[in-house]
């Protein structure tokens, strides 16, 4: 079969490998129907998850149909429509019973990780059962690949562990996919003001299109006396930063006002600064989080229904074999006006 391995920070290249097989009784093995890219396979690209071995197979989402099942696995026969979790659970350690499978102890965020991923025509996903959602038979693929990640992680890391509430004003930093993503479902809440700041028009063109009714551009560095102005000097009740960079984390702490909550999606490769010196008397909660995608399962319904709509993120559509461009669009998103790419394995 073939798949995207990563060769070290700057390389990677599709090549041939063997048809994964059932390594435990409770694996599935899933001929990969859909897939797409993450802007942490950019970071992995960069060196930046050490985690990552060379030789492994990138990528963490997507779709797929079984094609073989372990005898331990009761819930997916071959044939079925499955819908991969970009976290693997295994449904009984402490941390799984906690609602954390992101650090379940056989786990986790294991797929093009620490095991080989979902950019190839086949996949092994560990613990079946609890890692796997059947796809109803309405639904859109394309919209289904969004649940794999980008969806769950927006809402968790951002919305969630912000603690937005009906007539906030939330301030989301970065208008890429997983921002977006943010955004779309930052409106199950209700909030009053909605402020998407980035440095590309076109993206913040989108989120207004997305349900914004603010945004700015901070190539001026401007943005927190924009900010300060749009709230009489108060600032915003959350701030989620979906970037990943110093600066924008930095941006954050500038414009979060009193008793608010930064919650930070983004992943950081490289050390931020945190001012305490500012931000101790402020009554200011700072969370992190990898996503747990505990919320596929509502976030699914909630697309079946209409009520979110995902596929709107998706600008580009490639073939498998075509990864290598997938990948140089993705890369280049803001030359190519790119979000999420899909790419179809045949």
């Amino acid at each position: 079969m073939k798949g995207l391995v990563y060769l070290g920070p700057g390389k990677k290249q599709l090549v041939d490998r063997p048809k994964p097989t059932l390594l435990d009784a409770t694996d599935a093995v899933v001929r990969m129907c859909q897939t797409t890219l993450c802007g942490t396979d950019l970071h992995i690209l960069k060196g930046d998850l050490p985690s990552v071995a060379v030789g492994r197979i990138l990528g963490h989402e997507g779709i797929g149909v079984v094609a073989e099942a372990g005898t331990g696995v009761s819930r997916f026969h071959p044939g079925d429509r499955v819908l991969i979790s970009c976290i693997t659970a295994c449904g009984k350690c402490e941390y799984c019973r906690r609602g954390m499978p992101s650090h379940c102890e056989a786990g986790g965020w294991i797929l093009g990780n620490t095991i080989d991923g979902t950019q190839a025509e086949f996949v092994r996903i560990p613990f079946a059962d609890t890692s796997l959602y059947h796809i109803p038979e309405n639904a859109d693929e394309d919209a289904m690949v969004m649940l794999s990640d980008i969806l769950p992680t927006g809402y968790e890391c951002g919305v969630l562990n912000g603690a937005v509430k009906p007539g906030d004003t939330v301030a989301i930093i970065g208008a890429g996919p997983v921002g977006l993503a943010a955004l779309l479902t930052t409106q199950f809440f209700a909030p009053a003001n909605l402020i998407v700041i980035d440095l590309d028009d076109h993206r913040l063109e989108v989120a207004k299109h997305f349900g914004a009714t603010a945004v700015i551009n901070s190539t001026d560095g401007r943005a927190v006396e924009t900010v300060m102005a749009m709230t009489a000097g108060k600032g915003v009740e959350v701030a989620i930063e979906a970037v990943g960079m110093a600066a924008t984390f930095g941006l954050c702490q500038d414009i979060i006002g009193a008793g608010g909550h930064i919650a930070n999606i983004g992943v950081h490769g490289a050390s931020v600064t945190l001012h305490l010196e500012k931000l101790w008397s402020q009554n200011v909660t700072i969370t992190t989080r990898l996503v747990d995608a505990v919320t596929t399962p509502l976030l699914l319904k909630m697309v079946i229904a209409g009520q979110l709509k995902p596929k709107q993120l998706i600008t580009h559509h490639f073939a498998l074999d075509d990864i290598l461009k997938a990948y140089d669009t993705f890369g280049n998103a803001g030359r190519e006006r790119a979000l999420k790419v899909i790419l179809t394995n045949p």
